[in-house]
């Protein structure tokens, strides 16, 4: 059944989510979503560097037809783009994760579930009829890897992508002055905030405090915040070696892919544990301002390994345009997060479909305009300065 076509001639543009989003929820929310760390200056780069890449139209051929259909770990998406995973997303909107994975399910692209998100491995597996992909935060014990690894497998989900872009947690200010650092507090600021964005406040009171569903089975009952920041500390041991890749590599039958790559080296370490593929990421910005942008390192790592491992990438990206840029650069495949939750917490459960719809409409304009037929024809129009 094809996808429902849901656009609302409101919001054209995710710049025009975000300012709607930014209008109804809190700012302790908003900037939790919003934010990068430090002074934001890989944030900002990652968009800047991704729109310095041209494209070349051909007016003069002959064209038939325009298809985004992808074909990714033996699926056929319907297109080159997914739903990237983020924490605390019931933070932004209550239910935020639900309303996208349907989303993702009803359009045939895949959704990506954090571990600290705010809905359970089971609940995604379920609606998603076991396409949704996982990512796993490394535990340090090797117990809770081995539990929430066996969910994953039980709840039939086809990928498991691993984090390698957090051996710490990012240093950012707004997250530290809004109390949403570990350990996390509310203030009687956010307490404020809370009471301006009555609607917000209403939904969220209605569906419950949101909680990391997926740890709740590791986590003692009756933590306070200052327990919660304890316990995420010595949970999650963040850096990914050799010798914590490789029992993962073992125990996970179905596709692996390592995200958060940043340079060669880790690239062809991935290649040599046989993992099935990366996603060259700088965390949105969020974790090292004083790194490249995602799609510097992209562009060398897939002309150097793109024969060998598939490459994709997320960070940065905020269009259709953008999407067709990172294409034509030698990603196979591209994931947005923030995109998604602006539109979420713009629009409400009813609008999960309008930033896929949106972004689809926006990508099949540039492969018209350029006279591409095929996703995998991007690198083609590429002006190569």
């Amino acid at each position: 059944m094809a996808a429902p076509i849901v656009f609302d001639t409101r919001y054209p543009s995710v710049d025009d989510l975000r300012e709607k989003a930014k209008k109804r929820i809190p700012r302790f929310a908003f900037e939790y979503l919003d934010g990068g760390c430090n002074e934001d200056v890989n944030l900002k780069k990652n968009t800047a560097d991704i729109r310095k890449v041209e494209l070349i139209p051909r007016y003069l051929e002959k064209h038939s037809n325009s298809s985004q259909k992808t074909k990714l770990f033996g699926h056929e998406y319907d297109a080159p783009f997914g739903i990237a995973p983020i924490g605390l997303q019931g933070l932004m909107w209550p239910n935020a994760p639900e309303i996208l994975a349907k989303a993702a399910f009803k359009h045939n692209i895949p959704f990506i579930l954090s571990t600290v998100t705010t809905s359970s491995i089971e609940r995604i597996g379920e609606l998603t009829e076991g396409r949704a992909w996982f990512q796993l935060y490394h535990p340090a014990k090797e117990e809770i890897r081995d539990a929430i690894i066996g969910r994953a497998t039980d709840a039939e989900y086809p990928v498991l992508v691993i984090l390698c872009d957090v051996p710490t947690f990012g240093y950012r200010p707004r997250d530290i002055r809004n109390g949403l650092a570990m350990p996390p507090k509310m203030t009687l600021a956010n307490m404020l905030q809370i009471l301006g964005k009555p609607k917000w406040a209403l939904k969220t009171l209605m569906h419950g405090q949101p909680n990391f569903e997926t740890l709740k089975p590791y986590m003692p009952r009756n933590l306070d915040l200052k327990q919660l920041g304890k316990f995420m500390d010595e949970t999650f041991s963040g850096r990914l070696f050799e010798e914590r890749i490789k029992p993962i590599r073992d125990r996970w039958k179905g596709k692996l892919v390592l995200k958060g790559v940043a340079c060669e080296a880790d690239a062809e370490m991935a290649i040599k544990l046989g993992l099935d593929g990366i996603i060259v990421s700088n965390h949105g910005g969020r974790q090292l301002d004083a790194g490249e942008s995602s799609i510097k390192p992209m562009s060398r790592i897939a002309r150097i390994y793109g024969d060998q491992i598939t490459v994709m990438m997320d960070s940065g990206l905020r269009s259709g345009p953008d999407i067709a840029r990172c294409l034509a650069s030698g990603a196979e495949f591209t994931f947005l997060g923030r995109s998604f939750m602006y539109g979420v917490a713009a629009l409400g459960k009813k609008r999960g479909n309008h930033t896929i719809s949106m972004l689809k409409r926006q990508l099949q304009q540039v492969m018209e305009q350029l006279c591409c037929e095929r996703i995998e024809d991007f690198p083609d129009y590429l002006v190569n300065n």
